[in-house]
């Protein structure tokens, strides 16, 4: 598969390793292993999983801490893997910042769902963040954008971020910089019908 997910899996016991590994390449994703910590990070740094599947329980270096490095390193989206279903066990997965938590042993057909979910739901984070920086960056640059934004909020009852939104998708159908247009709602007031630049939500 061209745009196979890239998994990295984290195991310590090695025939667990292989096996969920052999099932997940079977599966259709590219596939990377290690069976401790530090080649854990490494090879994240080497090649950006789009997810991890960490074993909670590692001698040395802990799913969690893991989880945490993996996190400094550039929000890589993590799910858990445990043999123990436990109360502590899922409060330490959801601390870390985990989008699942799978209980061995795996059966590989039966989790593929799951990893979609969590894959799905990680490129979702993703482009909320992408919008956010937009927004913040765009904010940053322009008082009339700023003005623009707050405009529209008020009027239309919209997020800051769909509101931006809004004033791209106005920018866009005018070939302006988003400032230009900014400037122009600002100047123009309620004179400008934006309705038909309303961005679903998704």
């Amino acid at each position: 598969m061209a745009n196979a997910a890239r998994i990295l899996v984290v195991d310590d016991d090695r025939l667990i390793l292989h096996t969920l590994a052999a099932g997940l390449r079977d599966a259709g994703y590219e596939v990377m292993t290690a069976d401790e910590g530090e080649l854990a990070l490494r090879l994240s740094q080497e090649a950006r999983p789009d997810l991890a599947l960490l074993d909670i329980r590692l001698p040395g270096m802990s799913g969690p801490r893991i989880a945490e490095q993996l996190q400094r390193q550039g929000a890589i989206p993590i799910m858990f893997l445990s043999a123990y279903s436990d109360a502590d066990m899922v409060e330490q997965a959801v601390a870390a910042g985990a989008l699942g938590y799978l209980v061995k042993p795996l059966d590989v057909a039966q989790i593929v769902p799951s990893i979609e979910a969590a894959l799905a739901r990680a490129a979702e984070m993703s482009s909320l963040k992408q919008a956010e920086a937009n927004l913040s960056r765009a904010l940053g640059s322009s008082r009339a954008t700023s003005v623009a934004v707050g405009l529209i909020m008020e009027r239309y009852r919209l997020s800051p971020e769909h509101a931006f939104e809004m004033l791209r998708s106005y920018a866009r159908s005018r070939r302006e910089k988003v400032a230009e247009a900014a400037a122009r709602i600002v100047e123009a007031g309620a004179e400008i019908d934006l309705l038909p630049h309303l961005v679903p939500k998704k």
